[in-house]
């Protein structure tokens, strides 16, 4: 079995330090790896069950593709113009921003690029549900004060399509750690949820006029959770080594005090690598590269079942 694994732009490397001995080829952005599909979280997309097809005419190839599935996106780093005129001959997909909250399409993507111009390469079913993995968005130019919250509007997103819909409600508690300027903490309060935002500098006054709002000032690290009030939600975009954020989070899981938790690693210089597997090897875990993203990634966690850990009744 191939898989193949898309990288976002400018990330190859981390991708390939991630997969390491497992990659046998590469196709611009697409590595190539033997065996199943495994986790990785600085690929966009993963194609799942690659195939390697011969076409004779650019008729043959949207043939081939539409008996294999309905709802294809083309990965073209070479051979454009052909790929393109594929596409025009499969059923249309829609590429359009999603509103937030709102789902995206039910139904399987599969991917397919160009090795030759007589040859495919086609996965009929991708992890992603969206077009090479690309999350975009109707944005919001008015309410938030600044981009960051494009990160949290597709990292909830992506934590409701893994755990069943679940998102901040109202009457639900919440944690925004190192949230000057404020845009994770509208994010959350334009759900209806009550929001402690935490940070030594203030929020901007449209998000700490907000409804449900309270602004703490000091630092996110400073915080000992065995002393704070439970919280349904964990949120952090805080600027500091992956290693530190890591130390912070293990504390609040053994402290028993976060249901949920959203925080972004920001590597600052080389990938720290070790770091991000510790993060992944936490159970309840998922670790993602965001279309939001910069040279960072996305952690997710659920709490697991008490058995997995031994948390803390302070």
């Amino acid at each position: 079995m191939l898989t193949g694994y898309l990288a976002p732009e400018g990330f190859e490397a981390d991708l390939r330090a991630e997969l390491g001995a497992a990659v046998v080829a590469e196709h611009g952005r697409l590595l190539l790896a033997e065996g199943a599909p495994r986790p990785a979280a600085w690929a966009a997309n993963i194609w799942q069950d690659v195939q390697e097809i011969p076409i004779a005419s650019i008729g043959e190839a949207a043939t081939k593709l539409k008996a294999m599935q309905r709802n294809w996106a083309a990965y073209a780093p070479l051979h454009h113009r052909r790929a393109k005129l594929i596409v025009e001959k499969l059923p249309h997909v829609s590429a359009k921003p999603l509103r937030f909250g709102q789902l995206p399409p039910a139904a399987p993507m599969g991917s397919f690029t160009l090795l030759a111009p007589d040859r495919l390469l086609a996965a009929p079913a991708c992890s992603s549900p969206l077009p090479h993995g690309e999350w975009q968005f109707i944005e919001d130019r008015e309410g938030p004060p600044s981009r960051a919250y494009l990160k949290l509007w597709e990292a909830l997103s992506r934590f409701a399509l893994l755990h069943d819909g679940a998102m901040p409600q109202p009457g639900e508690a919440c944690l925004d750690l190192g949230a000057c300027p404020g845009g994770w903490t509208w994010v959350l309060a334009s759900l209806g949820a009550s929001v402690g935002a935490v940070d030594k500098a203030p929020l901007a006054p449209q998000v700490a006029a907000m409804p449900g709002v309270t602004w703490r000032q000091g630092s996110a690290f400073a915080l000992d959770p065995r002393h704070e009030p439970a919280v349904d939600w964990l949120c952090s975009d805080v600027i500091c080594y992956p290693a530190r954020l890591l130390a912070l989070v293990q504390r609040w899981i053994a402290a028993g005090k976060a249901r949920r938790m959203i925080c972004t690693l920001k590597f600052q210089g080389e990938t720290d690598h070790a770091t991000a597997a510790a993060f992944a090897a936490i159970p309840g875990s998922h670790l993602l590269h965001l279309h939001h993203n910069k040279h960072e990634l996305t952690w997710l966690w659920q709490m697991p079942p008490a058995s997995a850990y031994n948390f803390g009744n302070n």
